[in-house]
């Protein structure tokens, strides 16, 4: 949302200037590059998070009917596991009456918990094929997963097609999925199922290289031969009978415990295992099938060693090929022997690895740091990116009905405002003081005295001068006789800043109303008679003018045209009729001068001495109000970098104002309006929903990119929509031209993200006790009178 920073005087530079800011600049270095290793770090853990949250469909081919001309026919026609020993293709096939349960697409919170409890329950091993991204969200499924005895392999980190991909992506895609299986579980595998995979005779020109590559690297490649389809939810009985091999053969059998909604193969997988058993079928994973097959060869074959009842694999050749295959030499393999129910015992371990889950290694040294590394960002991740979503969503709710409430309110105060009967009481006729307080303002000071030369109601004018270093003085000085004006005294004081000018231009001031105006501001004629129409109502203290962007021509001139037209038109507007305006315009402003002697003059405890003293005039129990017909033009920063230094002081000087004044939560009467209204809405308005609102883009985007980019499209240009129509009211109110609106969409994208950092800046520096000292903006002067900007 566009930022309603009310607008303000320029700051005075201190005494020792040169000096003072360089060491202001040195500290504050670090809180910018804080600020927006922030950001980074927000945008960072959503891109995290966004990347974990691929969803993953049902498997299906990306690519068909590819021709297989390179891949040998003994793959093609061989089963379903596919290794590489010595750099030549091997495939081997589930042993006879032996099946061996593999699930992809897992850990899935819902359903891979259901499907280990039926695995248990019927002392079954399953080969879980796991999407690393999964694995890093759920890793104490993962944990349970191995520890109760079953087999892991790998199925890439984003469940991408890998003939598609790079070698590069295919490596990330790997490792990733390794780092996410040694933070979850301590384990690293050497088995891996390729997304989007079926049978071996499905292999083709385009996946053979991956599967070659990967095999060479010491992965065994495992494929399907017996697919329940349950993806498609086809029913029980359905899955039940495409899962069931024919023949007494042997099988790789696939399941699916995520991807989508799982009830099906969770009410199907129980029976089926029931009815294998009855079949005379035993259970093993992957590591287990390639042990049979290889032990039924090598009896076949006639080599020495023996299996003995502790299912002991016999012969150093045989231990190196399951080290290759499965990560664990067979030699220490025990308790692997068929049971009385015809399954696989899981009784026996090896170097801390069940039996059955030969293809693991335990994940030591960088690798497991690195995992736990990997784990441990992810549940950042998946805790910051829901909480900032519930955040954004409030923050929503509140703008908009700010936005709602602005309108009504706005409405109804033109309306109240702009009755012909309406009236503050006797017209206001005597004299006023105007004070100009000026520090090195040569490019602006003629033309600012030049405006009030204009001016219908009668005025004395005091311009301060704040030790300045240029001929700031001499000019106005010169600038008074050359327009006529009797009405100008030139008071110079050693340089203490603007606070200190403005106090002693009070003081100095021959009437009992003191307009306050900046020393690059011009007026319009009726201006100072507008301003101080409403101290006709006794209880009126204060009254806040219109200040308007002279140098608007530009891209950060119209940005901030639109902000101040907002901000005044809506915002004053609203807060006018709730009693509870935090902000007094620098640019101009006009208060009943022994009100502000009252309260103790403007105050150097703080940047925004306009909030500051109209804060206390709240306080002090008087009204302060809004007045739109006394307009003023004032030139705006004119770089990003001048406005950067402004809106970080104005934030700053913000929140110190408003820890200032915090007792006034607990003020009584009408002293403590402002605290009970006030205070709240400034908080939540100005300081905490500006630093949630440029996020609203960074999730706009996030969206966008990983979950529905139409619906977020949508609700940003929603949002975008409700915007310009309040902006587009406000400059109705202010009869301004439309045509600045234009620019309001190029705001949201940039304007915002700098408003955010700068409020971060800000509660950095107040969080960390520092300090931040008077500036100077460079003026250029190009603000003339009221005539030559309308």
């Amino acid at each position: 949302m566009a930022t309603t920073t009310p607008s303000r005087g320029r700051r005075r530079a201190p005494s020792r200037m040169t000096r003072a800011a360089g060491k202001a600049a040195a500290l504050q270095k670090p809180r910018v590059i804080l600020a927006l290793l922030l950001l980074l770090a927000l945008t960072s853990v959503m891109l995290l998070d966004g990347y974990l949250r691929a969803e993953v469909g049902g498997d299906e081919r990306v690519r068909s009917n590819a021709s297989s001309s390179k891949v040998p026919d003994k793959v093609l026609d061989g089963g379903p596991i596919l290794s590489f020993r010595g750099g030549e293709a091997q495939s081997q096939s589930v042993p006879e009456k032996t099946i061996a349960l593999t699930f992809d697409d897992g850990p899935n919170p819902t359903w891979t918990p259901q499907i280990l409890k039926i695995l248990e329950e019927n002392d079954v091993p399953g080969t879980f094929f796991v999407v690393g991204s999964m694995v890093s969200r759920y890793p104490s499924i993962v944990k349970d997963l191995v520890n109760q005895g079953n087999e892991i392999g790998i199925h890439t980190f984003t469940h991408v097609d890998l003939s598609y991909q790079s070698d590069d992506r295919i490596a990330r895609e790997m490792d990733q999925t390794q780092l996410a299986l040694a933070g979850a579980a301590g384990i690293t595998t050497t088995l891996f199922r390729a997304p989007y995979s079926s049978e071996a005779d499905a292999i083709d020109n385009y996946s053979w290289p991956v599967y070659k590559k990967l095999g060479e690297e010491g992965y065994t490649s495992v494929f399907v031969d017996t697919d329940s389809d349950d993806w498609k939810r086809p029913g029980v009985s359905k899955i039940i009978k495409w899962a069931t091999p024919s023949k007494n053969k042997g099988a790789s059998v696939l399941f699916h415990d995520a991807g989508g909604e799982r009830s099906q193969t969770v009410k199907a997988l129980g029976t089926y295992i029931k009815k294998m058993k009855a079949k005379g079928y035993t259970f093993t994973t992957i590591s287990g099938a390639i042990r049979q097959t290889e032990s039924a060869n090598q009896q076949a074959n006639g080599q020495t060693g023996q299996t003995g009842q502790n299912g002991q694999q016999p012969g150093s050749e045989q231990g190196e090929q399951s080290e290759q295959a499965g990560g664990q030499a067979p030699g220490v393999q025990q308790g692997q022997q068929p049971g009385q129910n015809g399954q696989l015992g899981q009784s026996g371990q090896a170097g801390g690895v069940n039996s059955l889950q030969a293809a693991h290694r335990t994940a030591t040294g960088t690798t497991l740091y690195e995992g736990k590394a990997l784990v441990a960002a992810v549940a950042v991740a998946e805790w910051t990116v829901p909480g900032l979503a519930t955040g954004l969503a409030v923050v929503g709710v509140a703008v908009m009905g700010r936005f709602g409430m602005m309108l009504i309110l706005a409405r109804r105060h033109y309306r109240q405002r702009n009755k012909r009967r309406f009236s503050w009481g006797p017209t206001v006729t005597q004299p006023v003081s105007v004070i100009v307080p000026a520090y090195n303002e040569k490019e602006c000071i003629a033309n600012t005295l030049e405006s009030l030369a204009k001016s219908t109601h009668p005025i004395e004018i005091i311009v301060v001068d704040d030790g300045s270093t240029d001929d700031t003085s001499r000019i106005a000085r010169d600038a008074a006789r050359s327009f006529g004006m009797t009405n100008v005294r030139v008071i110079r004081q050693e340089n203490a800043g603007k606070p200190a000018a403005l106090n002693n231009g009070v003081r100095s001031a021959s009437y009992d109303i003191v307009v306050m105006m900046d020393g690059d501001t011009v007026f319009e004629p009726d201006a100072v008679h507008q301003l101080v129409q409403p101290f006709a109502d006794p209880e009126v203290g204060a009254v806040a003018g219109n200040a308007k962007v002279g140098n608007r021509n530009t891209i950060i001139g119209a940005w901030q045209h639109i902000e101040y037209v907002m901000g005044f038109n809506l915002d004053r507007r609203m807060y006018d009729l709730l009693r509870c305006m935090p902000t007094i315009p620098g640019a101009i402003g006009a208060f009943r001068r022994d009100a502000v002697l009252e309260v103790g003059g403007m105050s150097e405890d703080t940047l925004a001495e306009d909030t500051d003293i109209t804060i206390a005039m709240h306080r002090g129990g008087w009204r302060v109000v809004y007045q739109e017909h006394a307009r003023a033009w004032t030139e705006a920063p004119a770089s990003l970098k001048q406005l950067w230094s402004q809106r970080y002081r104005w934030s700053y000087g913000t929140m110190q104002a408003l820890w200032k004044h915090r007792k006034s939560l607990t003020d009584k009467g009408p002293s403590g309006r402002f605290g009970r209204v006030g205070m709240p809405l400034v908080v939540i308005f100005q300081i905490i929903t500006p630093v949630f609102a440029p996020l609203i883009d960074v999730f706009t985007a996030y969206s966008m990119i990983f979950i529905d980019f139409k619906a977020a499209l949508l609700a940003w240009l929603a949002v975008l929509g409700i915007q310009l129509v309040c902006a587009a009211y406000a400059f109705r109110l202010d009869r301004e031209k439309y045509r600045y609106l234009l620019m309001m969409p190029l705001q949201q994208l940039a304007y915002r993200q700098m408003m955010y950092l700068v409020l971060i800046h800000s509660c950095i520096t107040a969080l960390t006790g520092g300090r931040l000292r008077w500036q100077k903006l460079k003026r250029t002067g190009e603000v003339g009178t009221p005539a030559g900007v309308s």
